[in-house]
């Protein structure tokens, strides 16, 4: 087993045993900060540094080896690349959250171009702050709308009938900010 790279590594072991979402933060609550690194740059980006300026949505994707994605977590990370501009344009930043390490995090997005900002979370230390649980070797998907006052708007857990939020969802949940 090694550290965080390949499929059978530390993490894998760490979030095999399945495990619902627990003390996930409500709607409403204040969301909790973190710090995590960012593919392509030297400082890690911090969720309280968005706070009074724009609206967040965060992104928990599923994603085991740089060649190795969920099922249901691959087209979602495609259709929020095809829509990041759509967020952009209604004030908000999009931040994709996985827990792969360091260079199976720059692989991701060289491979798919992805133009939001990718952080990592081997650890999954941010993955458990927001409770979503974990299944089979990785953290589940959520994703999460934060005001820019740092208060959860909108929260979708994963579930086999509706693994991620659609974009579309995500749009009309930004748009209720702006009103």
């Amino acid at each position: 087993m090694t550290e965080n790279t390949g499929l059978f590594n530390r993490r894998f072991a760490a979030n095999f045993i399945p495990l619902p979402p627990l003390q996930v933060p409500a709607v409403g609550s204040t969301a909790p900060d973190f710090s995590l690194p960012r593919i392509g740059s030297e400082d890690n980006v911090k969720l309280s540094d968005y706070q009074s300026k724009q609206p967040v949505v965060l992104a928990f994707t599923r994603i085991f080896t740089e060649k190795l994605f969920c099922p249901f977590c691959y087209p979602h990370i495609q259709d929020l690349k095809t829509g990041y501009q759509k967020i952009r344009d209604k004030g908000a930043e999009l931040l994709m959250i996985s827990s792969t390490d360091l260079v199976q995090s720059q692989q991701v997005v060289e491979q798919l171009s992805l133009p939001y900002p990718f952080l990592f979370d081997p650890d999954c230390h941010t993955f458990r702050r927001y409770g979503v649980g974990q299944a089979l070797g990785a953290p589940l998907p959520a994703q999460f709308v934060i005001n820019s006052e740092g208060r959860i708007t909108f929260r979708h857990l994963f579930s086999f009938v509706d693994s991620n939020a659609e974009l579309d969802t995500i749009l009309a949940e930004l748009d209720k900010l702006a009103k």
